[in-house]
């Protein structure tokens, strides 16, 4: 059987590639001296790697962060090998292998993984140092091992872990990440995400490595103002009906008209991001007239009231509010979720007129 071609998506994501590549070049800016990377790991925060890695590579990106080794083919489609690293590093013999068929740079997390690399080959890779985080990386204390000292190592990095905070666990990491550097062998050094560029220039060292605020999140409020909007997702209503008082919206009846109202239902549901989290204070927009979802958000679907735009019908796009600090404030949901949490079910629109 042949198949028709296929329809127009009933979800849409409008991506501003210019705004993306502005954030790039203004965290750079901000970097001073640094070179600066870009983290496009689990898909470039949901928002592609085909439209992203390239835009900021013909910006002058030349190191691209991603976290799981399945990550790595896509990305290699856009740069080469030599621009790619792999944050997890190599657990096994089979990522070994992986990575020196790839080319793509192994991070280092471990003594365990330091002996994985060097049983299958060695060569460059780089380094992860645990200065406070508690997640992945070698102590400090196993910084003098032998092992560590037989590695070819690129770049030495570390993670903040409250760069979004004005904690004094910043400075503590900043100077351990000094003191340790002192002690390893490497070609340059790796602190700072995209909180950790607005702490300032003693971070920066040689690369940054901003993710969350390339894609429109704001993380401090020094890059208030600075970071622009990127992604603006938009649904299609499905069908528009009329409620007398007393009718109950989806599931559960968490709504119930009190009087008669128009309604939409719209193609958007938590299965493309919209988690019922955000749900209660939320309204979609339409030529600036705003719709309050209603009632318990679905999986494929949700009910905005649209007595305030009475002629919308089936088959009309709503803009879905995706101003990232501000519908984290709403939500209760972190930036980073509301990024990461986009399904796959809308047609991405690059630089739309």
């Amino acid at each position: 059987m042949t198949l028709a071609d296929l329809p127009p998506a009933s979800l849409r994501l409008k991506l501003d590639t210019q705004a993306l590549v502005a954030n790039w070049r203004a965290l750079a800016s901000l970097s001073g001296t640094a070179r600066t990377g870009a983290a496009v790991k689990a898909n470039a925060y949901g928002l592609g790697v085909s439209h992203v890695v390239p835009a900021l590579r013909d910006a002058g990106c030349e190191q691209f962060f991603v976290a799981h080794w399945s990550e790595v083919p896509d990305v290699l489609e856009h740069v080469p090998a030599a621009m790619v690293s792999v944050l997890h590093g190599v657990s096994s013999e089979a990522e070994a292998a992986f990575a020196r068929s790839s080319g793509a740079a192994p991070v280092i997390n471990s003594l365990q993984q330091a002996a994985i690399w060097q049983q299958s080959g060695g060569g460059r890779c780089h380094l992860m140092v645990d200065t406070g985080i508690n997640r992945l990386g070698i102590s400090p204390a196993e910084s003098g091992s032998e092992l560590i000292a037989s590695l070819d190592i690129d770049m030495l990095m570390s993670h903040l872990a409250c760069a979004d905070e004005d904690a004094p666990q910043n400075a503590r990491q900043l100077q351990a990440f000094r003191d340790v550097s002192a002690g390893i062998a490497h070609r340059q050094r790796s602190l700072a995400n995209s909180a950790g560029i607005a702490l300032g220039q003693d971070y920066a060292f040689d690369l940054t490595r901003p993710g969350l605020a390339l894609y429109g999140g704001v993380p401090r409020p020094e890059l208030q103002g600075v970071i622009r909007q990127v992604a603006y997702p938009e649904a299609a209503i499905l069908q528009v009906r009329d409620l007398q008082a007393g009718d109950g919206v989806g599931y559960n009846a968490r709504f119930t008209a009190t009087e008669p109202m128009r309604v939409a239902t719209v193609s958007i549901g938590y299965a493309d991001g919209f988690l019922r989290a955000r749900g209660g204070a939320c309204a979609l927009q339409h030529g600036g007239r705003e719709m309050p979802v209603l009632g318990q958000v679905s999986m494929d679907m949700i009910v905005v009231d649209c007595t305030a735009a009475p002629d919308l019908v089936a088959g009309d796009f709503l803009s879905v509010p995706f101003d990232l600090p501000r519908e984290a404030g709403r939500s209760g949901l972190s930036q980073y979720e509301l990024l990461t949490t986009i399904g796959s079910r809308f047609d991405v629109l690059v630089n739309p007129a």
